[in-house]
């Protein structure tokens, strides 16, 4: 059963990133000194607004940042998303967040859940356990196809 957690609860991790504008929209820019809250290339959950969404976490293509690049409704969606809507561009204007503004990313679960929100807010999560590697491996060899 999922426990609802407040983002401001002793067991979630926040991190401040900066929005930085790309060639096609928007990204956030974890600190190299926050790197280790965030797994590589590996598809995570996202709430934005109450809502799940998936990203994939990118490292930089040099230095040791690491980047949320867009958001997706779907997991496939994150790691391939030709025809996708990125939820993060709609979530950033929504907000008002500007080009060099901050944004909280709340490490609910590390390597699973994490949170967005404007500095000031309060989120509320549902935490709960991420599934086992061998039941994470059978869905995604699910949604594959294989």
């Amino acid at each position: 059963m999922a426990e609802r957690v407040s983002s401001d609860h002793p067991s979630v991790r926040t991190v401040r990133t900066t929005c930085t504008e790309t060639a096609t929209g928007v990204e956030l820019s974890i600190p190299a000194d926050d790197r280790g809250a965030f797994p590589t290339d590996e598809v995570v959950r996202i709430v934005l607004d109450g809502d799940e969404r998936f990203a994939r976490v990118k490292r930089a293509l040099t230095g040791d940042e690491l980047s949320i690049p867009a958001v997706y409704e779907t997991p496939d969606l994150a790691r391939d998303p030709s025809g996708g809507v990125d939820r993060l561009a709609e979530w950033v204007d929504d907000h008002g967040i500007v080009t060099g503004g901050s944004v909280l990313v709340d490490v609910v679960e590390p390597d699973f859940l994490y949170g967005l929100r404007e500095p000031g807010d309060m989120a509320y999560y549902d935490a709960y356990e991420p599934p086992e590697e061998s039941l994470s491996d059978i869905a995604e060899n699910l949604e594959d196809g294989t």
